[in-house]
């Protein structure tokens, strides 16, 4: 049985903490946290990912029960609710064994509500819960420069934030559970339709004859100039649409948006928009590329229009 986290204050030296999930960005983070010094027990679907863990000293374990068997605190960065309703045995008697006596945090990008539903769930099965979503793609995972977005009560999310320091440059504080991930939300609504104006731009630059290096120079000196700009420009300019974050993982993310929106009873005319064009990048079969082959989707509704 574990202790309850209300007896065991603060996160003990040399404790071990679960991550689950070793993906496009679970895999990075969860090397910074074990090349931190940072005592891991890990686990993911293909095993074959926990492999470059294993080397930087994290304990591979043979199941996600084994994971919540060795640890007191578990990190989960999985790829939607489905997904996590799954690892967690959600709606199953295994579901309250699994996570009594645990602080579950979640860094995935799920719905607000979604979010909340599964907090109270774990908190009547006699647990903990934090949101922690993180804002950025798999070079700022690479290099620790992810900002931790965290949501739940106050005492928990004081407990577990320092474990997000060899994985975010910072960490804000967003309120209850529910918070952070419409936090995330909004920050995602103004990555995305910028990323698509960028790559708008750059279709723009090209088709009237412009040299795209000489494009490139005149973003980066201008006011426009970010780590987005710096990091996708030469990804539209070469098409390398190699995988950062995922173009699937874009048009989730909008539809995501466009749901709270709605929930709320606003307008997204934008981001709409950007939402139909990533979903036309997906349909073109760019789902599991970066999300600037949205470009794809432009250059198709230019060949439309030349047909017309």
């Amino acid at each position: 049985m574990m202790t309850n986290v209300s007896d065991r204050p603060g996160i003990e030296p040399g404790e071990e903490i679960g991550f689950v999930g070793l993906g496009v960005m679970g895999q990075p983070m969860a090397l910074n946290l074990a090349r931190s010094g940072t005592r891991l027990v890990v686990w993911n679907r293909s095993s074959a990912a926990a492999d470059p863990l294993r080397e930087a000293g994290a304990q591979v374990a043979d199941s996600v029960e084994d994971v919540f068997g060795r640890t007191r605190i578990v990190l989960l960065m999985l790829v939607n609710e489905a997904v996590l309703d799954m690892i967690l045995q959600r709606g199953t008697p295994g579901f309250e064994t699994l996570v009594s006596g645990h602080i579950v945090v979640s860094m995935g990008s799920n719905p607000p509500d979604y979010s909340r539903g599964l907090a109270a769930e774990i908190a009547a099965a006699g647990g903990h819960y934090v949101e922690a979503p993180v804002s950025g793609s798999r070079k700022p995972a690479e290099t620790a420069q992810l900002v931790g977005l965290l949501g739940g009560d106050a005492d928990i999310v004081a407990h577990v934030r320092p474990l997000f320091a060899p994985m975010c440059r910072e960490t804000i504080l967003c309120g209850p559970v529910g918070n952070a991930l419409l936090m995330k939300l909004a920050v995602n609504l103004y990555l995305c339709t910028t990323l698509a104006g960028l790559a708008e731009a750059a279709h723009f630059a090209d088709r009237n004859g412009l040299d795209l290096a000489t494009f490139q120079a005149a973003i980066g000196s201008g006011p426009m100039a970010s780590d987005l700009t710096r990091v996708k420009i030469p990804k539209l300019v070469e098409r390398d649409f190699s995988v950062q974050a995922a173009t699937a993982d874009a048009l989730n993310s909008t539809n995501l948006i466009a749901a709270a929106a709605r929930a709320a009873g606003m307008a997204s005319p934008i981001l709409d928009l950007c939402r139909a064009l990533y979903g036309e990048s997906v349909e073109l079969g760019n789902g599991r590329l970066d999300m600037s082959s949205v470009l794809t989707a432009i250059e198709g509704r230019t060949a439309t229009l030349g047909r017309s």
